[in-house]
């Protein structure tokens, strides 16, 4: 969905967790709009990037059921510093519903938290 817009430069994928390394594109078409002359990471985008992984990784198409808990703790601009990490594991009782935590790192700071649920879609 978020073409172009981030790439995996690093992903390890340990028994239920994934950590990625992720480089942003920073001339994406996205920041021209949000916001222009101070472009900043959408928080949607964090989400999608979440469920993109989790769907790379485990070659399953998702859906978002429930997001318990999203917090956006700080702002990410592309500009400033591109490449980001995402740590998420994730349990599954059925291979079909699945419950995630997540977080995305900017160098150190935890700028995105998410705790929620996905249901595999075919």
């Amino acid at each position: 969905m978020l073409k172009d817009f981030f790439k995996i430069i690093l992903l390890d994928h340990p028994k239920n967790s994934i950590k990625a390394t992720l480089e942003i594109n920073k001339n994406n078409e996205i920041f021209s709009g949000h916001f222009p002359g101070q472009p900043v990471l959408p928080g949607a985008c964090m989400l999608q990037i979440v469920k993109e992984i989790l769907e790379s990784t485990l070659n399953i198409s998702f859906r978002l059921t429930k997001a318990d808990h999203i917090k956006f703790l700080r702002l990410i601009d592309p500009g400033d510093n591109y490449i980001l990490q995402l740590t998420l594991s994730y349990s599954s009782a059925d291979n079909k519903n699945f419950y995630v935590i997540a977080n995305l790192i900017d160098r150190e700071d935890i700028c995105f938290k998410f705790r929620g649920s996905f249901v595999s879609q075919g």
